[in-house]
């Protein structure tokens, strides 16, 4: 048995990547992808990888030891909590004994596998947000949830209040669904009106950038108005707040992924901004209260400070912090001795 400090951080992580053209045509897209990333261009890499790289950077800032699907080390130390992170077919024959922590991704919702919490394995399950644990605790419990964040690295998203301004509005465009009916009823309304207002924008789509892109986008812009249907957590819109831009978020207040009707005949509340306050800007719920708001939020563009509130409530350090305090809930009183201790 290897002996394992305390300051090691068992992570297991496993991305998802469809069979296209043929069964089994997923390990041929794991050979070639490397090469094919060097030319595509916009977003390479899926909000779950990005969220494994943000804990395993906090972690590592902490001082911890990550060790990335080290199975062998895992099995050499059973008693060893580990860290399941990412798409669901992670767990598929899952052998491992260790305690574990799951998430956080994995379920988009808890009826995807309602009894994962009986495998005994299974310690803890990770959300990312309010609305996500309101969703989750009535099938796995609050015994069994804990909530966390991804933390925002604002050394490499910089205040940018005070660079020159080209444009007044970036206009961030996450409209994943229905896009038929958002397209006329908001996004073109949107843009309609400050052309009235005479106010420069640009408009960013999801998955059409890269962070050097964003970035530029973000030190030459005044504000953004961020439009998406909901967000588990919205790295995109925190790392604009990190660059000290306000926010203007679309927030039509439920959760409208179109698969939601396998799971609940009732509505499910969710949030474009789960985290938020009103020294971050301003939300509004459909084109019609728009103007209004969009008034109030123009006038008080001075008095809004997003980075701190990102600085207070996103930190690196806290997000390292609260990972921890979950992962040691997983030792136990009679595990063996090279196992966490609180």
């Amino acid at each position: 048995m290897n002996f394992l400090s305390d300051r090691v951080v068992l992570l297991f992580f496993q991305g998802f990547i469809p069979d296209s053209f043929f069964p089994g045509d997923h390990y041929l897209k794991l050979f070639i992808r490397p090469i094919y990333y060097k030319f595509k261009k916009g977003q390479k890499i899926t909000g779950f990888e990005v969220s494994l790289q943000l804990l395993m950077k906090a972690l590592q800032k902490a001082g911890y030891e990550v060790q990335l699907n080290n199975y062998k080390l895992a099995y050499d130390n059973p008693h060893y909590p580990v860290g399941l992170v990412g798409y669901p077919g992670l767990l598929d024959n899952w052998s491992l004994p260790n305690p574990a922590l799951l998430g956080p991704s994995l379920y988009d919702h808890p009826k995807l596998n309602p009894n994962l919490l009986d495998d005994p394995r299974y310690k803890k399950y990770l959300v990312l947000c309010d609305w996500m644990y309101d969703m989750f605790e009535p099938v796995y419990g609050k015994k069994y949830l804990r909530k966390w964040y991804a933390g925002i690295e604002t050394q490499q998203w910089p205040d940018t209040r005070f660079e020159p301004k080209s444009i007044d509005v970036l206009i961030y465009d996450k409209i994943r669904w229905n896009r038929d009916r958002y397209e006329p009823e908001l996004l073109i309304p949107i843009t309609q009106f400050l052309d009235k207002k005479g106010l420069k924008y640009a408009i960013v789509r999801y998955k059409c950038y890269d962070h050097l892109h964003y970035r530029k986008l973000l030190s030459d812009s005044r504000t953004m108005i961020f439009l998406c249907e909901h967000e588990t957590q919205g790295l995109a819109y925190q790392e604009a707040m990190s660059s000290n831009l306000p926010i203007l978020a679309w927030d039509p207040g439920w959760w409208l992924d179109p698969n939601r009707q396998k799971y609940s005949d009732e509505p499910i509340p969710a949030c474009s901004v789960p985290y938020f306050s009103t020294e971050c800007g301003e939300k509004f719920q459909d084109f019609s209260e728009f103007a209004e708001i969009f008034a109030r939020f123009w006038s008080r563009l001075a008095i809004y400070e997003p980075r701190q509130f990102v600085q207070r409530e996103l930190s690196f350090a806290n997000s390292a912090e609260l990972y921890m305090r979950y992962y040691r809930e997983l030792a136990t009183v009679d595990s063996e001795p090279n196992c966490l201790k609180q």
